[in-house]
């Protein structure tokens, strides 16, 4: 598969043995390839993906790599937050899966998906969320945007039905909004560690 992964992505892969360098014992019992692993921010000298599992419970987090040849459907996060899809989910009852409907019937400045549990649950049909769940989202920003836009999207989501987490990618890294908006700056993640900026668009900055 060609297709151009980034943070965030969940991939479906191709066997259990597809996962490399992963140890922790309770993988085995439950991930399987009906469930997808979720791309994360790291760089490998072999060219392979790095992955996360997620499990059951909240401390089930595990770290591991994949080649690509082993992926076999990805879905992004903005491939899960389609209005007409999250009205159909069995999960529309649930505060972050109604939030995100509000969000997906207006008309916004950039493109933006959901991850996290909700992102799960919403892909895998697995009911890993709750009345008391968060909602993380994800913003595409390839290009600077006007700091108003933002404030518009985050004084909506200060009222919301949940608690909301918004990241921001850009192309040299992502960052939470609210800690940007706030503060002036914010810790941009980066593939090669984290970095505290004023400009998340500016490589000198």
């Amino acid at each position: 598969m060609t297709t151009t992964l980034r943070p965030h992505d969940l991939i479906w892969l191709t066997a259990r043995d597809a996962l490399e360098g992963i140890t922790e014992s309770w993988v085995d019992g439950v991930w399987h390839t009906g469930l997808p692993v979720v791309v994360r921010r790291d760089v490998d000298g072999n060219g392979r993906i790095p992955v996360g599992v997620r499990g059951l419970k909240r401390d089930q987090r595990a770290a591991g790599w994949v080649k690509p040849e082993c992926v076999t459907r990805v879905v992004s996060p903005e491939d899960l937050s389609v209005a007409t899809d999250l009205l159909r989910s069995p999960f529309i009852t649930q505060p972050p899966v109604q939030v995100a409907f509000q969000l997906a019937q207006q008309a916004w400045p950039w493109t933006w998906g959901i991850t996290g549990s909700a992102g799960y649950a919403l892909a895998t049909g697995v009911p890993v969320i709750h009345a008391q769940s968060d909602l993380d989202l994800l913003i595409r920003a390839p290009e600077s945007l006007p700091a108003a836009e933002f404030e518009r999207w985050a004084v909506q989501l200060g009222s919301a039905l949940c608690r909301v987490d918004t990241q921001v990618e850009t192309p040299l890294g992502g960052f939470a909004l609210n800690e940007w908006l706030r503060d002036g700056k914010a810790l941009l993640k980066t593939h090669t560690g984290p970095r505290l900026v004023a400009d998340p668009w500016n490589r000198e900055a």
